[in-house]
């Protein structure tokens, strides 16, 4: 265990977040599709109050024009050019049918049907900019330089990306490592849960690998460089990343992947409505009246509206509760995932390390309560992770901690001590003791076969006892984990960087029999792509670096917001903010509710839009009538999807996934 000779004040109400990207965020005003949104929605709230009171048109139908060219424009460009390739999607069909709308009088109609497709691609476009930002701020991990040796012992400051194979590098204490490479010289303990997503310091000796952009402990290290700084792991995370996202399959809203069908159907038959009554001879008036009129009832809005409310409201339902879901889109697939691949650090676990075990050894004449104050006592001024876990351990306890004389500190073996005027050290077994005892050696044992670190305190030079130290299983795990079994017909898989003992014990507390343990972050993206290629949608729950590339290759990802990184958080498709897990099968269930709330409004919007056009061609349907009849079956979707706002849809969602 490591700690600093003249030990710096630790604020132990708020760790620092592991793992924490440098934040490089977009503006969102910097973005086009943004401003001209912005603009758009400015403009028809300017103009809405003036006509709902009654103004002269020529007051407000200007800024109903403009907010029609600002929010428009784009869109309708895009579905020219895709017009050109001989294609026709929505946006070109919305910016049509909003047109149509404003000639036959129904201009807010269309000019809040324009607002709404801008503000959708802005959004869309701001999560592609974060998503990037956060990809590249992965990089600030690694340190812009790093202290080489020369060989005639002398230090130089270079840029890392000079950095070559061979090279010999000095990594003191507190800095990052600033290359992959081994270590020649020296011992410390490494903070890598950047790569591995494991809880606590690695100990690093002579022989052993670091990474670049995890930190370093208190010892001093050597380090032979053994990859260029482009090859290291972390800018692999970043490619992985970023290739993930590319070949991540398009995502589209059901009514989405028939638009191109219904699109050209439409226009085929509106343009017939026109004009085979015109060959026949009726009046160009009264045939383009009937187009008219057949191309707003046969428009997609209601259909459009009957995806979207029950999506929408199931967002703002579970943003209440404490989830982040980041588009319509992500609320759709979340309900289609019928696999589950979990993080275990600051996933299932708490993410900190906690005293479990408190174990005095027979011959130490010291109680449970003793044994922690003299250990408390000693690892006090050190900065450890597991040092503060023992002393958070006697706090929680109401232990009063006496003062330590004499501190001394060794990386990778432990802390020593005079409390109360009795040597103390506290360390791993193996390094404090060079042949421990059978008693010793079995408590030990006994301990880390449990999924523990074990921790030995020496009192006089004679073990005393054994501490038990362990990240902690979050209270819901286990419940989640059930639930998200009942939902999916599957149970999850634990994907972790953690050593495999320690991830056994825990799935198991946890009620998961598939793990997959000491994984780096291509192995877990290798692992997602694997279950991905055998037919099944998979939901990545994490939280760290390391699961970044996981989360972007997975069907979808979630990630915990409480701890998670940055790189994670914008990478997943969905932040769980309260740290809450089973809110996890909660959002399912609610997305599941939504999507069989699509399908009935998609029956309704159906029914009314058959029923009218048979109407308008069959016989003659008044284009007031027609525009009711199609109004009306708008809101009417729109209703039966704002349901899923009210609170008893969650209730209901958490009941489905806990069933």
């Amino acid at each position: 265990m490591t700690s600093t000779l003249t030990p710096q004040p630790v604020d132990r109400a708020e760790p620092a977040r592991t793992g924490t990207v440098p934040r490089r965020r977009t503006r969102v005003l910097a973005l086009p599709e943004a401003r001209w949104a912005a603009a758009a929605t400015v403009l028809f709230l300017l103009a809405l109050p003036l006509q709902l009171t009654g103004a002269p048109s020529w007051t407000w139908g200007p800024l109903y024009a403009l907010s029609y060219v600002t929010g428009g424009w784009e869109p309708g460009w895009e579905g020219l050019k895709a017009l050109k390739e001989r294609t026709l999607d929505v946006d070109l069909l919305m910016v049509v049918a909003a047109l149509g709308a404003a000639a036959i009088g129904q201009v807010m109609d269309g000019a809040l049907l324009i607002v709404i497709f801008a503000t959708s691609g802005a959004l869309e476009a701001l999560a592609t900019a974060r998503t990037a930002d956060s990809v590249r701020g992965l990089l600030d991990l690694a340190p812009a330089t790093a202290t080489r040796l020369t060989p005639d012992g002398g230090e130089q400051a270079v840029p890392v990306e000079e950095l070559a194979v061979g090279d010999t590098v000095l990594v003191r204490p507190g800095e990052r490592v600033g290359a992959d490479g081994r270590v020649l010289d020296g011992a410390s303990d490494v903070d890598q849960a950047t790569i591995t997503g494991e809880p606590l310091p690695v100990a690093k000796e002579p022989g052993d690998e670091v990474f670049a952009g995890t930190l370093n402990g208190t010892g001093a290290l050597r380090v032979r460089v053994e990859r260029d700084a482009s090859d290291s792991v972390i800018a692999r995370i970043v490619r992985m990343v970023e290739e993930a996202s590319e070949t991540k399959a398009p995502t589209q809203l059901f009514i989405e992947k028939v638009e191109q069908r219904y699109s050209l159907g439409m226009v085929a038959a509106t343009l017939a409505v026109f004009l085979v009554p015109l060959a026949f001879g009726e009046q160009l008036t009264d045939a383009l009246l009937r187009a008219m009129t057949f191309m707003i009832v046969a428009s997609p809005c209601a259909v459009v509206l009957a995806t979207m409310p029950p999506l929408l409201s199931a967002i703002a339902n579970a943003g209440r509760h404490g989830v982040l879901v980041k588009s319509a889109v992500v609320m759709e697939r979340l309900g289609q995932v019928d696999a589950v691949a979990l993080d275990k650090t600051g996933t299932l676990t708490e993410g900190s390390p906690r005293v479990t075990d408190v174990r005095p050894l027979p011959g130490s004449c010291l109680d449970e309560g003793e044994l922690l104050t003299l250990a408390a006592a000693a690892e006090r001024p050190s900065e450890h992770p597991l040092a503060r876990a023992v002393v958070d351990a006697a706090r929680e306890r109401g232990l009063g901690l006496p003062e330590a004389q004499d501190f001394t500190s060794a990386p990778g073996v432990g802390v020593t001590a005079v409390v109360s005027g009795r040597a103390v050290a506290v360390g791993a077994p193996s390094r404090l003791l060079d042949g421990t005892g059978s008693t010793v050696a079995a408590v030990a044992g006994e301990l880390e076969e449990s999924g523990r670190t074990a921790v030995l305190v020496l009192v006089d030079g004679a073990p005393a006892g054994l501490l038990g130290i362990a990240d902690r299983l979050r209270p819901d795990a286990a419940a989640t984990v059930a639930a998200l079994t009942t939902l999916t017909g599957t149970a999850p898989t634990l994907l972790t960087g953690d050593n495999p003992r320690a991830a056994a014990h825990l799935a198991a507390e946890a009620g998961i029999d598939d793990v997959h343990a000491g994984l780096l972050p291509q192995d877990k993206l290798t692992a997602v792509q694997e279950m991905e290629r055998a037919g099944r949608k998979v939901l990545v729950v994490g939280d760290g670096v390391n699961d970044a590339p996981a989360l972007a290759a997975a069907h979808t990802g979630i990630a915990m917001g409480r701890a998670g990184s940055d790189l994670a958080l914008e990478t997943a498709d969905a932040v769980i903010v309260r740290d809450e897990l089973a809110a996890v099968p909660a959002t399912v269930a609610l997305s599941r509710r939504a999507r069989r709330l699509v399908v009935q409004n998609l029956v309704v919007a159906g029914v009314f839009i058959a029923g009218l056009v048979v109407w308008d061609l069959a016989g003659n349907l008044p284009l007031p009538l027609g525009v009711a009849g199609h109004e009306g079956s708008t809101v009417l979707v729109g209703l039966n999807g704002l349901r899923l706002l009210r609170e008893t849809a969650w209730q209901r969602a958490c009941a489905d996934g806990s069933d």
